[in-house]
């Protein structure tokens, strides 16, 4: 048994696995048992552990987030030593190597793995270092190539793609009913002839913000899938006799219209068997276009996949030509940000004579204003103009924005908290550690400073879990009323949508100007 060391050390665990399929913890779990007898053995004192579930430490572009902390505590003196399973869970990128290395050469870093040690202040441990790491990315570049071989058969072959199950379908590939009711709707609102919906209306619906009969409102996707999954590992966990910790699942909240059109571009829903590569494509881009993703045979004839197909060919390419046609872009750069203030969100108000009901269809934009077919043609900029005079007055009142801002208590909120006071417990312990005369000054206030940015963003986080998060510019101020007025024509429509309902109704013939009283704003 080895003695532990003459001068007991502050050590840090971490631990990191790429990719955990089952989502149960298990391998982490095990990485754990070996560093904790590692550290006991050596005498010292674990003081935190880090953990990074299903992070890959090969692509520098992804952030680690324990990893990160686990740097910042460092920085702070929270710990002299660092225990790991193996140094290709530590790192895989030679520039944080070389921090750690400059961190065993200058202020005495201690690093142990379960592996073997490596002594990072010598150059034949800096050799081994190197080379380890080098041919842990060289084993990873292979992999990728094995699975990508192996996923571009599976796709000739007509099965379905790993990954997490589209809106519709189970994980085996069966189809789950209201689901894919849902999605159907998606497609016939998209494509009907007249009054089709938006990608925005139909996002809308489904979080429960704007009613459609034809498309009921739906749990975020990736908030189902994340209890579906939780679950799993519930009833894991109790086939095996073993005790159950449960994890939060992914907050629910409101749709994008970036998930509603990758939706409408899925050749899956048509039963078209896919394949996206991983190698850059000629445009510089890793991700493929929706035309080429879809596998052919040597036919050229797209190849079916080996599931049920929720809606069928016609629709799904129709949706594409509809998504193609250059018609729906509103200027000739290819942008397609909105000119007008109320093109997709006012509404018709004109009263069907023999049924009394409102119209209700939202206008569209014109050259000069605004139409809805066969009803009304009315001119934009005195609407425009009438409608931001009625709602800066609305904002000016001082219950306007607690009115549109509720607070909401959740778990999410309170790990944010929980994170907020660990950052100014940070700030706390290197003024300590500066008063003892244990770090200098600039040592100190790189700490403020990286604490303090922390904080501002889980603040910030804090306030995007409400409804209303993505109006802060506007809502967060002084003067919400003014703000409004020298917003952005997006951030303007999301507060009119969440404040009112606004009618647009014939203009009386032989009445020239503008007239109010052809403009009713109904509150929410």
């Amino acid at each position: 048994m080895k003695m532990p060391s003459a001068a007991p050390r502050r050590a840090a665990i971490y631990l990191r696995i790429s990719l955990d399929r089952e989502m149960d913890g298990l391998a982490i779990e095990r990485q754990r048992e070996d560093c904790e007898r590692l550290a006991e053995r050596e005498g010292w004192t674990v003081v935190e552990t880090y953990i990074d579930q299903s992070i890959s430490a090969t692509d520098a572009t992804k952030s680690r987030p324990d990893y990160d902390r686990m740097v910042s505590d460092y920085e702070t003196g929270a710990f002299d030593a660092i225990v790991c399973w193996d140094l290709d869970r530590l790192t895989r990128q030679p520039r944080q190597m070389e921090d750690w290395v400059d961190a065993a050469r200058f202020r005495g870093l201690l690093l142990k793995s379960v592996s073997g040690d490596v002594d990072l202040t010598n150059e034949n441990g800096l050799l081994i270092a190197g080379i380890k790491i080098q041919v842990a990315r060289a084993e990873v570049v292979r992999k990728g190539k094995r699975q990508s071989k192996a996923q571009q058969q599976r796709a000739k072959m007509g099965r379905a793609p790993k990954g997490m199950r589209p809106l519709g379908y189970a994980v085996n590939g069966d189809v789950i009913k209201h689901e894919a009711d849902a999605v159907r709707a998606i497609y016939a609102l998209f494509s009907k002839p007249e009054h089709p919906e938006s990608l925005r209306s139909l996002a809308r619906a489904l979080s429960g913000t704007e009613v459609i009969k034809e498309l009921p409102a739906l749990p975020k996707h990736t908030h189902t899938v994340s209890m579906e999954r939780e679950q799993a590992r519930k009833i894991r966990a109790e086939d095996e006799n073993r005790p159950y910790e449960p994890r939060e699942p992914k907050p629910d909240g409101p749709w994008s219209p970036s998930t509603v059109l990758g939706i409408l571009r899925n050749p899956r829903y048509a039963a078209l068997s896919t394949y996206t590569p991983k190698e850059y494509q000629k445009d510089g881009n890793r991700r493929r276009t929706w035309r080429a993703q879809i596998i052919r045979d040597e036919a050229g004839e797209p190849i079916r996949g080996q599931w049920d197909a929720i809606v069928d060919d016609e629709i799904w390419w129709k949706v594409q030509e509809i998504l193609d046609d250059k018609k729906r872009v509103t200027n000739t750069s290819g942008a397609t940000k909105r000119k007008r203030l109320g093109s997709g969100l006012y509404r018709c108000g004109l009263v069907d004579s023999e049924t009394g009901q409102a119209c209700g269809k939202k206008v569209t934009g014109a050259p000069r204003g605004y139409t809805c077919p066969g009803h009304m043609v009315r001119s934009g900029p005195a609407i425009d103009d009438f409608v931001t005079r009625v709602i800066s007055v609305r904002l000016a009142k001082k219950d306007a924005v607690k009115k549109i801002i509720t607070p909401v208590d959740t778990p999410k909120t309170k790990s944010i908290d929980a994170a907020i006071s660990d950052q100014r417990a940070r700030i706390t312990r290197a003024q300590h550690d500066y008063d003892a005369e244990i770090i200098e000054g600039h040592d100190l206030k790189r700490v403020r400073d990286a604490a303090g940015t922390r904080i501002q963003e889980l603040e910030a986080q804090k306030m995007l879990q409400s409804r209303t998060g993505a109006l802060l510019p506007i809502l967060g101020v002084d003067n919400p009323a003014a703000a409004f007025e020298h917003a952005s024509l997006e951030l303007r429509r999301q507060i009119i949508d969440v404040l009112a309902t606004v009618l647009l109704l014939p203009q009386p013939r032989g009445r020239k100007g503008f007239d109010p009283a052809s403009v009713e704003i109904v509150w929410k």
